[in-house]
Parts: C-alpha cells; structure tokens; sequence
C-alpha cells in the first residue's frame, strides 16, 4: 500500500503546485507534459514490468520500481529547467508502472478468492485518501515551503516501503526452468515505441497542433506502421512481452476491452467536473475538488461489499448490474438543471463511484482467478494497460467533443474575445468585469452544454464495457484454485 501510494499520490500533489512551478523554471507552453511523459512511461512500460515479474518473480521488480520512482523524484527535486523536470518526470514514470501492476498483482498473490476483496477495498482506499491528500499537501507544500518539496516527501515514504518490501515479502521457491529465461527486448522496445507514438497522439493532438494537421497525422500512422511490426515480432518471440493468448482467452479479451471502455468513461468526472463546478456552479477550487471526490468514498465501499454480491450470482453479472447502474448515472447528468445546485453533482459521483466499485473489482479479481502464478502479472498488467490507454484516448476524444461544443455555442456570441476552448474558459470568468452579464450567462450555458455532450459520450463507453460482457464474457468466469502453499 506503502509503495501504490507513491503513484497514486503523484499526479495529484503535482498538479497544485503547477503555477508554483512555471513560475521558478518557465516552460509554461510545455508544463502539460509534466503529466503527459508520467502517463506516457506508466502506461508504455506495465506490459514489459508484467511479463518480468512472470519470469523472474515480483519481488525484485517491484523493489526495481520503488527505487527508480525515488532516484526519479530526487533528480526532479533537483530540476534545473523545465526541460530537465519533464524528463525526470519521464523517469518517475518509469518506476511508477512497475508500482502499478506489481502491487495488484502481489494482493492476488497473497490472498485467496474469498480474501481478495477486502484487499482490493483496501487498496483502492489508497487512491481515495490520494484523491483528497494529495491537492491539501501539494498546497500547503507549495505554498509555505518549495515545490520541491513535493517531490522530496516521496523519498522517506519509498525508503520505508522499500524497507517492508525487502524484510517482509518472502516469495515461495518456483521450480527452475530447465532453460534460462529469455527477455523478448525487441518486443518490449516495440511495444515501448509503439505506445509512445500513440499516446503522443493522443495527448498532444488538438492541443499542440489541430488533429488534421502533419504531426498529427504522422504520428497516428507511425504508431500503426509499429503496431503492425509489434505484432510480427511477438508472434516470433518465444516469450513474448503480450504473449497472443491474452486476447485469444475470452475471459481476458472480454475484461480488457471491458475496462478500456470504463477508461474512456473516467475521463468524463475527472477532466470535467472541477470545470463544471467551477464555471457553471461558481465553486472554488477546493470546493471543485470535493464535489469530484465524494465518488472516491463510495468507490471503496462499494467495491468492499462486492463479494456478498458476485459470490452468489458471479463475476461477469454483477459487473454487468455495476456497469448498468453507471450507464444511468451518465444519463442522468445532462438531466441537471442550469445552474444547479453543487450537491446535485456531487450526488450524482456519489452515485457513480458506486456503480464503479461494483463493476471494476469483480472483472480484476475475477480475471487474476482465472490464469496461475506464471501468468498473473502478465494478464493483471494488460488489464491495466488497457484502462489506461482507454483514459488516453478519452482524453482526446472527449476534449474534441466539449471543445467542438464550446465554439459552436459561442459561434455568434453578443461579446467579443469569448474563449473557444475549456483551457480558457475559467481564467475568463475569474475577470467578472471582462464580459457583460449576457455574456457570462451564455458562456456559462456554452461550458454546460459542452460537458453535457461529454457525459453522454460517457455513457456511449459505458455501453460499450457492457457490449463487451454481454457478447464476449462467459457466464462463468473458470476460476483456477492454487494451493495455499504455493502463496507467499
């Protein structure tokens, strides 16, 4: 927990101190990359760390991540320029993949179908109290001492996770291979190469450079040119870093298109709530914050009790009841009225986290139960991969939707110099004696309508994760029972 923490704590204490930042190193039309290279190393790098911890066990990959999550943190609090924090950011990300799919795989490890759960909800507390922790101490942090020291506060939390690790997690002997492991390094640079290509894409177009334009064109059939290559190589690899049977087991393919789909969906609360709270609702920032984070106490609570639920009727129903509910959700939103009332928003995440819980820990849960010990990582991490990748082009294609919406809206505007796009729209209103009180109205009901179109986007995801299920999952996921003696 110690070591998720780490993780899921970095994107959140950074983003507070983002002006703090800027302000001492410049590089304002470049900081979006202080995330954008984190995501892109953390999503790239979790097939490689899952095929690894497959073949040469957990234990040292995780102690591999920790410790270059925390050479990375040190070199950022040491950044010179923007441009040494970007790629020291880069290296945090690098450890933060292993960070990722390790620990979920370790809890799998450990734990027995029937104490999974409770683990899990234990885990995603960690995500919870980051949620909320994080914006309060990159504040106070950035605020009261440095920015560098947001960076520098991972260093003792890694150091004793680092130390538990090594003193407390003992892995059972594996029977020796009768020939020694062979790393598939061609495929894990294509698969390295490939993600980053795509990513880039994803996260730069639109924003960097209109999505028709030469970069973006370029990098979306470079991607594909090296997918295309990817797959030729692990199809020769004897171990492939994305072996073939992940997407040939309908039980895997199923979960993973299923939580690439919840991805794509997430990007609707997380990217466009806090704007909604605070250019429609006229909320502060913090107050923003927490009408997003009301979903992150439900998620935990839910996802605790889910085992009462798919202990009786099975994995793949209850996620389809979890799934179904959020569907509604979604399509409850756009019914809010204008302006509304923040508890209204905040009942509707409350609501949302619900559903989550109940759809997203019975599919991890029950795909880990479904492959042994040599499998595990592998098939836990292309999980996670496709869950983030489905974040990534959500990010993409929802901001394309609520940035389309925002400018025809505001096609015959009654003021000029009205902001085309989301990024502007809250540093406009900030200025009240900028725009006559028309205007603000009717920017206000342009960014509703925008993010109105995002949650029914959202809600096109959810019926696509339930597709997924419906068409592809088997009703009965076959669960293989380890013995106990082969647990850590």
């Amino acid at each position: 927990m110690l070591g998720m923490a780490l993780a899921a704590i970095d994107g959140t204490i950074v983003s507070t101190a983002v002006p703090q930042i800027v302000g001492d190193l410049g590089g304002f039309a470049v900081f979006s990359w202080l995330f954008s290279g984190y995501l892109l190393a953390v999503t790239v790098t979790l097939p490689v760390y899952g095929k690894l911890s497959d073949t040469f066990g957990r234990k040292p990959v995780l102690i591999a991540g920790i410790i270059l999550f925390l050479v990375g943190s040190l070199l950022c609090a040491l950044a010179w320029n923007m441009a040494a924090l970007i790629a020291f950011r880069i290296v945090q990300g690098l450890g933060g993949g292993a960070l990722q799919g390790t620990v979920q795989t370790i809890a799998a490890d450990l734990y027995p179908l029937k104490e999974r759960p409770r683990i899990q909800a234990k885990l995603s507390t960690v995500w919870a109290t980051s949620a909320v922790a994080g914006p309060v101490v990159g504040g106070l942090l950035a605020g009261y001492a440095d920015w560098r020291w947001i960076f520098l506060i991972n260093l003792p939390v890694g150091a004793l996770a680092l130390w538990l690790v090594v003193r407390h997690l003992h892995e059972p002997a594996r029977p020796r291979p009768k020939t020694r492991p062979r790393i598939d390094w061609a495929g894990a640079l294509a698969v390295f190469a490939t993600g980053t290509l795509l990513l880039t894409a994803l996260v730069q177009g639109g924003v960097a450079w209109p999505w028709l334009s030469a970069p973006s064109l370029g990098l979306f059939a470079a991607s594909a040119a090296l997918a295309a290559l990817t797959v030729v190589i692990e199809r020769r690899a004897a171990e492939p870093i994305i072996p073939g049977w992940v997407w040939r087991r309908r039980t895997i393919a199923s979960v993973n298109l299923a939580l690439g789909a919840m991805g794509l969906l997430m990007v609707a609360p997380t990217a466009f709530l806090p704007t909604y709270a605070q250019s429609v609702l006229g909320l502060g920032p913090i107050a923003a914050g927490f009408v997003l984070s009301v979903m992150t106490l439900s998620w935990p609570v839910s996802a605790a009790l889910s085992d009462r639920v798919y202990n009786r009727i099975g994995f793949r129903l209850t996620a389809i009841i979890g799934m179904s509910a959020a569907l509604l959700v979604l399509l409850a939103f756009p019914l809010l009225p204008y302006p509304g009332e923040p508890w209204q928003p905040a009942l509707i995440m409350l609501l949302l986290g619900a559903a989550l819980g109940l759809f997203q820990l019975p599919l991890i849960v029950g795909v880990q139960s479904t492959v042994g010990w040599a499998e595990r990582g592998t098939t836990t991490a292309s999980v996670l991969f496709c869950r983030q990748v489905g974040q990534s082009v959500g990010a993409a294609v929802f901001g394309a939707v609520a940035n389309g919406v925002l400018a025809a809206r505001l096609l015959n505007a009654p003021a000029p110099g009205l902001p085309d796009d989301l990024d502007a729209v809250a540093r406009t209103l900030e200025d009240p004696g900028a725009l006559s009180a028309a205007a603000t109205d009717q920017l206000r009901r342009a960014v509703d309508a925008a993010v109105d179109h995002v949650y029914i986007g959202a809600a096109g995801a959810a019926a696509l994760a339930l597709l997924a299920l419906v068409v592809l999952a088997p009703r009965r996921f076959p669960v293989i029972t380890e013995p106990e003696d082969r647990r850590p």
